[in-house]
C-alpha cells in the first residue's frame, strides 16, 4: 500500500475540490427523497432542531455504528501511514486513494442512514461538543503552526518542544475525530446552512485523504481550509439570525485570526501585509458604524477564545507530555509529523 502513483497530489487537489462541490450537490439531491420528519420546536441555542422527537435504539445504533465505523477505518489508515508509509511524495500512494474511497464509501453510507433511520449523533450529544470539536481542531492547528508562523505578527510562542512534538505526533488522530464526529453529529439534511457545513467537512476529509503528500502540506490550501470557518459562520448566522444578527461576530472574529496570525505563514510581502491588516480595519470600522461602533468590542471575542485555548492546551499537554517522556526517553522515530 505503500507504492506511489503516478497521479500528482496536487492535481488530486484541484480535482478534489470541484469534486467536492459535485458531491454537495448530491447530497442535495439525495435530499429531495428524505421523509418528512414533524419536528420538535426550537427550543433556543442549546437545541438542535434536526433530531427525531421519538427516536428509537435502531435510530440510534444506526448514527453510532456508522460513525464507529468511519472513524476506527480513519484512524487505522492514519496509523498504517505512520507506521509504514512515513515519508511525503509528490504522488499519491495507495494509501492515500484508499482513503478517499473509504471516506467516500462513508459518506454514502451516512445518506442512506439517513435516508431510513434520519438521526445522527444530536439525539444523544450536546450541540456543543460538535461546535466545540471543530474549535479545538482551529486551536491545535494555531498551535503547531507556530513555530512556522509564529502566533502574533510572525512573532512565536515560547511553546515546550515536548509540547509541539506530541501535538505534530498526534494531531491526525485528533483532527480526525473532530471531522467524522462532526460529519455524524448531523443528519444529512439539505438547508443552506447543513450543505454550507457538508461543503466545509468534505473538504477536511479530502485534507485527510492526503496525508503524506506534499498537497496535504501546501500552506495556501491549509490556510484556505482554516478561513472557509469564517464563511461558513458568516453564511449560517446570517441564515440564522438575519443582516442585524451576529454575522460580524464570525466574519470579523475569524478574519482577525488571519490578519494577526494565518497570513504571516503565506510569505507575503510586509506591504501586502499592511494592505491586508488596513482592509480589514476599514471594513470592521465600515460595518460597525452602519451596526453601532458601541458593539465593535464583539469582534475581539474569537481571537480572545482562541488564543486563550492555545495557551490552556499548553498547559494541559506539557504535563503529559513530560510524564510520557519519563517512561519512554528513546524517541520513536517511526511515528513522522504531518504538518511543517
Amino acid at each position: 500500500m505503500v507504492n506511489e502513483t503516478p497521479v500528482r497530489s496536487e492535481r488530486a487537489l484541484l480535482l478534489g475540490v470541484p469534486a467536492v462541490a459535485v458531491l454537495t450537490g448530491l447530497v442535495w439531491l439525495a435530499g429531495q427523497m428524505l421523509p418528512d420528519v414533524a419536528l420538535l420546536p426550537d427550543q433556543g441555542a442549546s437545541w438542535y432542531y434536526w433530531k427525531l422527537p421519538e427516536p428509537t435504539a435502531w435510530t440510534r445504533l444506526s448514527a453510532w455504528f456508522g460513525y464507529a465505523a468511519h472513524q476506527i477505518v480513519s484512524w487505522g489508515l492514519i496509523w498504517y501511514a505512520q507506521t509504514r508509509v512515513r515519508r511525503y511524495t509528490r504522488g499519491l500512494k495507495r494509501i492515500n486513494v484508499v482513503a478517499l474511497a473509504a471516506n467516500l464509501g462513508f459518506v454514502g453510507l451516512h445518506a442512506l442512514q439517513t435516508r431510513v433511520f434520519y438521526d445522527g449523533l444530536a439525539q444523544d450529544v450536546s450541540i456543543f461538543s460538535s461546535q466545540g470539536s471543530v474549535v479545538l481542531l482551529l486551536v491545535v492547528v494555531l498551535l503547531i503552526e507556530n513555530r512556522r508562523r509564529g502566533l502574533v505578527a510572525g512573532r512565536r510562542m515560547s511553546i515546550p518542544a515536548a509540547v509541539l512534538d506530541v501535538c505534530r505526533r498526534y494531531h491526525g488522530y485528533l483532527f480526525s475525530w473532530a471531522v467524522i464526529y462532526t460529519f455524524w453529529y448531523h443528519p444529512m439534511e439539505v438547508t443552506s446552512g447543513h450543505l454550507i457545513g457538508f461543503f466545509y467537512v468534505f473538504l477536511l476529509l479530502l485534507q485527510s485523504s492526503l496525508i503524506f503528500t506534499t498537497a496535504h502540506t501546501n500552506r495556501w490550501w491549509t490556510v484556505s481550509l482554516e478561513l472557509l470557518v469564517a464563511v461558513h459562520g458568516t453564511l449560517v448566522a446570517v441564515m440564522n439570525s438575519g443582516p442585524h444578527g451576529a454575522w460580524p461576530m464570525f466574519l470579523f472574529g475569524f478574519l482577525g485570526i488571519f490578519v494577526i496570525t494565518q497570513m504571516h505563514g503565506l510569505g507575503l510581502s510586509i506591504r501586502t501585509r499592511w494592505i491586508l491588516l488596513t482592509a480589514y480595519a476599514a471594513a470592521a470600522a465600515g460595518v460597525y458604524s452602519w451596526r453601532g461602533l458601541d458593539r465593535i468590542a464583539e469582534i475581539v471575542r474569537i481571537p480572545m477564545i482562541e488564543y486563550l485555548l492555545v495557551a490552556v492546551l499548553v498547559l494541559l499537554i506539557w504535563p503529559v507530555a513530560l510524564l510520557a517522556r519519563r517512561r519512554s526517553p528513546a524517541r520513536d522515530e517511526a511515528a513522522p509529523v504531518d504538518l511543517r
